[in-house]
């Protein structure tokens, strides 16, 4: 059977304006809006169109986290995905941990691509799908804006500095999306209605071989300062003495 393994990751949805907690300790989520990770989606999405081509047969999706995650596994599933799997658990998943569940997941399901978002929206790492192709061992394609399969190949139109760049890469491989690939489409009712029949398989990392461990800890959270206004000034004169007077020149 031709699969594609596409990862989402549950976050606080690109609408809510983020606050920090009062003790500087983490994000405060509480009663915020979550969502699938809008890269992520776009995976989903191409994943979906892929499979609606006839170039695969199963689109499972896995997501990493805590049991409120099902929620974003349903809209994936109301979305067109065949099953979901959730490795539930409440610690903070780094990327290299990520990418290893990932990999015990890909080794378990045998999928000929793996689809995920370029970076997720609350941490910007932007180093999972890089990490999984490592370990892995399979060819990667990242910041991918157009993909197109032929056999056993896929062609990957990618974003770069200086445009855009074409790899061929064998499959299976991994591919990160970027912004510009598709429109995800818009989940209808009798499609989620449809979803809670689906299968969603719960798992705990340790199921998979993975114990998560922090390598990375933040100390505290903050806010961003305050813009301050800018000044208009009158020449170039003007604007050399302001720059001196902030030590910029």
């Amino acid at each position: 059977m031709k699969r594609i393994l596409v990862g989402i990751k549950r976050v606080v949805d690109y609408n809510v304006r983020v606050r920090p907690r009062p003790d500087g300790n983490g994000v405060a989520t509480e009663g915020a809006k979550m969502s699938i990770n809008p890269f992520d989606e776009i995976a989903l999405e191409e994943a979906l169109r892929i499979k609606e081509r006839g170039e695969a047969d199963e689109v499972v999706v896995a997501s990493i986290g805590v049991a409120d995650a099902q929620a974003q596994l349903r809209t994936a599933l109301a979305m067109g995905a065949d099953r979901a799997v959730l490795v539930q658990t409440d610690a903070h998943v780094q990327p290299l941990d990520a990418a290893r569940i990932f990999l015990a997941l890909a080794q378990r399901e045998q999928p000929f691509i793996v689809m995920m978002g370029k970076q997720a929206i609350d941490d910007d790492a932007n180093q999972t799908g890089q990490m999984l192709a490592a370990l892995w061992d399979r060819p990667q394609a990242t910041f991918a804006s157009k993909v197109e399969l032929s056999g056993d190949v896929a062609r990957v139109t990618r974003e770069v500095d200086a445009g855009l760049e074409t790899l061929e890469i064998d499959l299976p491989a991994v591919v990160t999306v970027d912004l510009r690939l598709n429109e995800p489409r818009y989940v209808k009712l009798p499609d989620i209605m449809k979803a809670k029949k689906k299968p969603l398989e719960t798992l705990a990392p340790a199921d998979l071989g993975v114990t998560p461990r922090p390598r990375v800890k933040a100390l505290r959270f903050e806010a961003p300062p305050v813009r301050q206004k800018g000044v208009v000034v009158k020449d170039v004169a003007e604007l050399v003495e302001q720059l001196k007077q902030r030590g910029l020149v």
